[in-house]
């Protein structure tokens, strides 16, 4: 996950010098404070455990630190920040990592591992209420200790698309991101694609806790995905993006397989719109909205919603492409109805390409918005598709291709491009809904397998049960670690109307589970006498019951958010 890169702050004076960020801390842990010194020629600082407070080490306060014995040490390779809650500040440090590649000429790491440093010597001046309170927020740092997805550098800003990039100041803070790598030889010549995939943190969330726009027009799932090619000494980029559809609407949990899509009815909704696709302007240029959603059902109100508000905005071209009626029956061919549709605006758009010396030779100018609901599966689809077409052209411009051939003519080279994708679609549904990505075989092999299929029913399982019954506290967890909730003692996370789910589900699945059992033996045994026949009555009347009372409560049984809204 990242930081929107518009956001990031400017430095004042010169930028970072490659290798200047510490890539090794020792971290000392004595009963009084944390002290981290580097390992690769920096300085060393302090963090007091009672109250969090940080202070550099002079060489000798830090020669000092390193002699004493009495203390915990242990390697980490990086500080990633401090969050601070009721009883004081907690500090969060990389204890391991992969190297996952590189962007250029920097190196890109994996944060394997993270853990949360305590410095709350304050817990015990605490109310009752307020322990408890710091108990969740405890809980929420430990499941954002295990956030998967999380890739840093220690020289580049990742949050920069390499156009973005070559046109801004060198000053940039740094920070991370994810990304995979392939290569492959063409012509003897080494090729390398890289696929960089940029979360904005703007409407950050889970799959269904987080839908549509908030009121300043951020969507839920946005995420701008770089493809970037490297030969000879050409370097070239194209973006795209997905994202929520841009209207105020929810999707909440309810203990059925697919709740129902609402539209929020809302005065600011055009202008919400309006919000979303100016500020896709101001990043990429022109826009092009593929609208992926099917046109029947409660997913057709959405999608006919979002079509009459493009009414509005006849400067934006908005493609809709019923992707499960046309595409049915894993038939991935069919896409390229889709691509002759908007071949030109795509080759109009382009993408950037620049030498070894900086020099830019292509610019993009505008860029591809796809979206279907969850903006996972068949968006992650459709853009290996047009990523595909991308690549044979600007493998052509660079020369590695003639005009006339493409990746597809290369068995070899095809897979590895296909086998990118499909990991990349599963990195980008894993953080959002917590399962690998649905139709991946279509864009391996073109078409649904036994084993894919099998593959799909499990992650759907999968998905069903965080949506409705871990989800809610994982958003708790996005939303207290990216600073959207802000710890106060005059608010409790606990001042919620309704109950308490968890103590009641578990007895009530147990009633409807023994019940049908129950049910069913008696049952079996009416023929022997009128008795069975009444307990059969009895038990099935009772399961029914409990179970019309579980539908009727399912929003309540769910796992639900307790720090924010749904906007």
């Amino acid at each position: 996950m990242a930081t929107d890169a518009d956001e990031a702050p400017l430095l004042a004076d010169e930028p970072l010098r490659p290798g200047s960020c510490s890539r090794e801390l020792e971290l000392r842990e004595f009963r009084d404070r944390y002290v981290f010194r580097s390992l690769d020629g920096g300085g060393a600082f302090a963090v007091a455990r009672s109250d969090g407070s940080l202070r550099p080490l002079s060489p000798d306060e830090a020669a000092a630190a390193g002699s004493e014995s009495d203390c915990k040490v242990s390697k980490i390779y990086g500080v990633a920040g401090m969050i601070r809650l009721l009883a004081g500040s907690y500090v969060l440090v990389i204890t391991s990592r992969k190297d996952a590649g590189s962007y250029g000429a920097s190196t890109v790491y994996h944060a394997n591992s993270m853990k949360f440093l305590c410095c709350n010597e304050a817990i015990k001046h605490l109310t009752s209420e307020e322990k408890r309170d710091e108990a969740y927020f405890m809980s929420l740092l430990r499941i954002a200790e295990t956030t998967c997805g999380l890739y840093y550098s220690y020289d580049r800003d990742l949050t920069l698309n390499l156009q973005r990039a070559s046109k801004l100041a060198a000053g940039r803070v740094h920070k991370p991101l994810w990304k995979q790598t392939e290569q492959f030889t063409l012509k003897d010549r080494l090729v390398r694609i890289t696929l960089f995939s940029r979360r904005c943190n703007r409407r950050l969330g889970t799959r269904m806790w987080r839908r549509g726009a908030n009121l300043e027009g951020a969507t839920a799932n946005f995420v701008e995905t770089e493809q970037l090619v490297e030969y000879e000494v050409l370097t070239s980029s194209f973006i795209q993006v997905r994202g929520s559809i841009p209207l105020l609407w929810e999707q909440i949990v309810d203990l059925s397989y697919k709740p129902r899509p609402i539209i929020i009815e809302h005065e600011e909704m055009t202008k919400v719109v309006e919000r979303h696709f100016h500020d896709l302007s101001q990043r990429y240029g022109d826009t092009m909205v593929i609208d992926l959603t099917d046109k029947q059902g409660d997913e057709g109100n959405l999608s006919n919603a979002f079509a009459a508000e493009m009414q509005n905005f006849p400067d934006i071209r908005y493609v809709h492409f019923d992707f499960h009626h046309i595409c049915g029956g894993g038939n991935f061919d069919n896409l390229q109805v889709l691509y002759d549709e908007v071949e030109e605006v795509i080759q109009k758009q382009g993408y950037f390409l620049m030498d070894s010396k900086g020099e830019i030779l292509l610019d993009q100018s505008g860029v591809i918005r796809s979206n279907c609901i969850d903006c996972l599966d068949r968006t992650n689809v459709t853009q290996s598709f047009f990523a595909r077409k991308s690549l044979d052209s600007q493998l052509q411009q660079m020369g590695a291709l003639s005009s006339a051939e493409s990746i597809s003519q290369s068995d070899s080279i095809n897979d590895k491009f296909k086998k990118l994708w499909v990991e990349h679609g599963d990195e980008l549904s894993l953080e959002y809904a917590g399962s690998y990505a649905l139709k991946g075989d279509l864009v391996r092999y073109g078409r649904q397998t036994l084993p894919g299929l099998i593959k799909d029913g499990m992650s759907a399982i999968s998905r069903y049960y965080l949506n409705n019954f871990h989800d809610g506290v994982r958003q708790d967890a996005l939303d207290l670690i990216s600073g959207y909730y802000t710890v106060s003692k005059s608010s409790s996370p606990f001042q919620i109307i309704g109950f308490e789910s968890a103590p009641y589900l578990p007895v009530a699945s147990a009633i409807i589970v023994g019940g049908i059992t129950v049910t069913t033996f008696t049952l079996s045994q009416v023929g022997r006498s009128a008795q069975h026949l009444i307990s059969s009555i009895i038990f099935a009347g009772l399961t029914a019951g409990v179970a019309a009372l579980v539908k009727a409560n399912g929003k309540q049984l769910c796992s639900r958010p307790r720090l924010c809204g749904l906007i």
